[in-house]
């Protein structure tokens, strides 16, 4: 897991499970290239695979393979300056607002007091998203801002503890004088809650 590359593959099947092929376009890795990164995680049980027809599909062995995860992204964002400061730099040099916690945000949905943002691709959000959330890309912001209620505070979400987008988005939200968190956590930590994942109506 020392690798940024098995990593991002990682964060892509915990999206759900995926072709070798899928997993290679959307890492930027060529298919050889994650085939190798795959075998080593399958080597060392954190995924496995199955054939449909000629492909191989992979997906995650254990789903505590997410807690591991963000262990990893807590000691990092504790420990290193370096992430500090990456994250600084996505929320545009100031100080980024505590994420709302998923229980926190469970009970405000059911207040009705919360808008919830996707910024996952559109993909990824109809293959299963947290319920009455919007989805919008960082590109497509913009576009949806005349839908967000200017005194209701805005949760964006994204994969999971190393997905930038919704660092990003809640950046781009506050700066056009919004008020915006983001969540502890993304679609795959909600999930494996327990809480209700909703797929986009085909």
């Amino acid at each position: 897991m020392s690798s940024p590359a098995r990593l991002s593959i990682l964060e892509q099947l915990a999206q759900g499970e995926r072709a070798v092929e899928a997993l290679a376009e959307r890492t930027g890795l060529t298919v050889a290239n994650c085939s190798q990164h795959l075998q080593q995680l399958r080597r060392s049980g954190l995924v496995t695979s199955r054939r449909d027809g000629k492909a191989v599909i992979y997906r995650l062995s254990d789903p505590k393979t997410l807690d591991l995860m963000d262990l990893l992204r807590i000691v990092a964002e504790r420990n290193l300056a370096q992430v500090e400061r990456i994250l600084r730099g996505l929320s545009g040099g100031e100080e980024a607002p505590e994420p709302v916690s998923r229980a926190d945000l469970a009970t405000r949905l059911a207040e009705g007091s919360v808008t919830v943002l996707d910024v996952r691709p559109a993909d990824e959000y109809a293959a299963g998203h947290i319920p009455g959330a919007l989805n919008a890309t960082l590109a497509d912001l913009d576009k949806i801002l005349p839908m967000l209620a200017p005194n209701t505070e805005i949760v964006a979400y994204c994969r999971g503890p190393y997905c930038v987008y919704a660092h990003q988005a809640v950046a781009a939200l506050r700066t056009r004088g919004l008020n915006a968190r983001r969540l502890e956590g993304g679609l795959p930590e909600w999930r494996k809650d327990g809480r209700p994942v909703l797929m986009a109506s085909p």
